[in-house]
């Protein structure tokens, strides 16, 4: 029987730029991404950042046609312990949540929402670049701060919650231009975005949402995997694809 979706596969190598530490491994994040007949989409990927105290995350996205998104499942441990897991669903009208997490326990949330979400931020880089969806590429490079969007955890490292918060002030979402990059999983052509929310001092680094500089490179096809991250300011982490296998569907 013919196949109708398409699959890719990726690794991403998760490592520091700070002085002393450049190229020190801090983590790392499979995932697989699903493409329906219909245009839907499923990304599957799993965490690790290995700064203390630890975080583990379990991450189950998927997008409609659109790239609107339908509904989530986060499971997240801190310091290798169970902090909570969480179910979401995204609908014309709301955004719900059922969900326990250790410090508030059983959880259950409903967000009015004035027509479909346009993204939803759930701390993997692959979720991320498909977060980068909401800036029209084709329009050419440019900026702008889309408001229009929720998240599971307002912490940089994705380490609270999951549930649903509300982003303070909208994701500044500046559109760079197309590049040609090399990385060890191969040359992509890609679409390459910067987020700038602060200077990234660590003064700024408790403010709720508010993220240091932070660049990325995704590939310029459906897919849109992550080819390429870092972040500058206090972070000064870098995110490099290291395995890439593209599936394509059998006739």
């Amino acid at each position: 029987m013919p196949i109708p979706h398409r699959r890719v596969r990726g690794k991403l190598h998760y490592t520091s730029d700070k002085a002393g530490q450049v190229g020190v491994e801090r983590g790392r994040e499979d995932f697989n991404i699903t493409v329906h007949g219909d245009g839907r989409r499923t990304v599957r990927a799993y965490t690790e950042i290995d700064d203390a105290p630890n975080v583990m995350r379990d991450v189950t996205l998927s997008l409609d046609a659109n790239w609107k998104p339908e509904d989530c499942f986060v499971r997240l441990s801190v310091g290798d312990r169970f902090v909570g897991s969480s179910w979401f669903r995204f609908t014309e009208h709301e955004a719900e949540c059922e969900g326990f997490t250790v410090a508030e326990g059983r959880i259950s949330q409903r967000f009015p929402l004035k027509g479909r979400l346009a993204a939803f931020g759930t701390h993997p880089i692959q979720a991320d670049a498909w977060l980068t969806n909401i800036f029209d590429a084709d329009r050419g490079p440019g900026h702008a701060v889309f408001t229009s969007l929720l998240m599971c955890s307002l912490d940089h490292r994705g380490a609270t919650g999951p549930m649903i918060m509300a982003h303070p002030t909208g994701v500044p979402l500046t559109f760079v231009g197309r590049e040609r990059i090399t990385v060890a999983a191969g040359t992509f052509d890609t679409l390459h975005y910067r987020i700038v929310e602060t200077d990234g001092s660590a003064e700024t680094r408790n403010e709720p949402g508010r993220h240091p500089p932070y660049d990325i490179w995704c590939s310029d096809d459906e897919y849109r995997v992550c080819v390429l991250a870092y972040v500058t300011g206090y972070m000064q982490t870098r995110y490099e694809l290291t395995e890439y296998e593209c599936f394509e569907p059998q006739p």
